[in-house]
């Protein structure tokens, strides 16, 4: 199929995992597709694997004032976008007692503030109709330790998903949240634990799926085409939950 023809996309965060297979399955449906990251030689990694046709732009997505240089490189490189799917994430997990000015700040930059003012500084560019896609997180729903700033910047990303519908859905932008559940990407190897206890924390998280399993990044990706093509056109600031049951079992 091509859902996504002649369409343009945005990916942040899009060099490894959930992002860069999302990239792959939005290029196979026919969408032209730019992804960012902060690394140049992941992003380097990643045109290799997808091919010359994925355009990579060099962005922290939690520098605020970086997002009004991206959103003009956007401008330059296509003067219009039809998908945004935001999905740079700080991953990081602490005790209450660890967290300190810097890391929180860090946190909540990367995962709320510098995702709304990309939005913002994107809007001139969105198409009649459009699609954006806020990749929350399962954590919102269950109390996790360590998880208090993580899954508080994602309730906070998810409320946009309801609050920018309503102010968007008038200049036919449609707004969702994607929630995804444990699943097995390269941000487990950003704790930088001993294999050991890698290992040992593996096993803790697939326990909290009723599905028995780790969520792959195929699976969000799927969902990721489905709100991002008409298909969807009929949700509008809602959440897709695709986390094996964690929050509803």
């Amino acid at each position: 199929m091509a859902r996504l023809t002649g369409k343009f996309a945005l990916i942040t965060g899009g060099s490894s995992g959930i992002g860069l297979e999302t990239a792959r399955q939005f290029m196979a449906e026919g969408a032209i597709v730019a992804i960012t990251g902060r690394d140049e030689a992941a992003l380097a990694r990643a045109k290799e694997a997808l091919g010359a046709d994925l355009i990579t732009l060099i962005s922290d997505a939690g520098n605020i004032a970086g997002q009004a240089e991206l959103a003009q490189a956007i401008k330059r490189l296509w003067g219009r976008l039809d998908i945004l799917f935001i999905n740079a994430g700080d991953v990081t997990h602490l005790p209450l007692a660890d967290w300190n000015e810097a890391t929180y700040q860090q946190a909540i930059n990367t995962n709320f503030s510098g995702p709304f003012f990309l939005i913002q500084k994107l809007l001139p560019l969105f198409t009649r109709p459009s699609s954006i896609i806020l990749c929350g997180s399962t954590s919102v729903h269950i109390g996790l330790p360590q998880s208090s700033v993580y899954a508080a910047s994602k309730a906070a990303l998810l409320s946009l998903a309801r609050t920018l519908s309503g102010e968007l859905i008038g200049q036919g932008i449609r707004v969702n949240g994607l929630s995804p559940g444990p699943t097995d990407t390269p941000a487990m190897k950003k704790l930088g634990l001993p294999a050991e206890e890698e290992a040992a924390l593996r096993k803790t998280i697939v326990e909290l799926v009723p599905a028995g399993e780790l969520g792959s990044p195929a699976d969000i990706a799927h969902a990721a085409v489905y709100l991002a093509s008409d298909e969807s056109r009929f949700m509008v600031g809602t959440e897709m939950l695709v986390d094996g049951g964690v929050a509803n079992l």
